[in-house]
């Protein structure tokens, strides 16, 4: 399992991802720990695009990172993905929130070249 670790707001991010063949399983986490979504991403090679969908627990919102998540990761490695997502912090603020999607969203995208890199 390979990993990026990066500080946001009041926690680390963590993002680990494992090859399984030619697909890819990857996991961000924060705070406390917890699965809040699960998004399958597939890349199409016909149209050469890649297309996601979630599933998220109830009250959580992590729906819209696992759908961009599974989405990037398919289309770097023109492969299907499956990307969980699940941080939480108590009383977070809005800032905060800001804050934690965008250094994800970073850390997605570094992802992304690493696998372009491999694939």
């Amino acid at each position: 399992m390979h990993r990026i670790k990066k500080s946001a707001a009041r926690t680390d991010l963590v993002l680990e991802w494992k090859r399984i063949g030619q697909d890819h399983v990857v996991c961000l986490t924060g705070g406390d720990e917890h699965v809040g979504a699960v998004a399958l991403g597939y890349y199409d090679m016909e149209s050469k695009r890649a297309s996601s969908s979630v599933i998220t627990s109830p009250g959580h919102r992590e729906t819209e990172l696992a759908l961009f998540g599974a989405r990037v990761i398919s289309k770097a490695g023109k492969s299907t993905s499956v990307f969980i997502a699940g941080i939480h912090l108590e009383d977070i603020t809005k800032e905060e929130i800001e804050e934690i999607v965008s250094v994800a969203e970073r850390m997605i995208d570094e992802l992304s070249l690493i696998i372009q890199e491999v694939c």
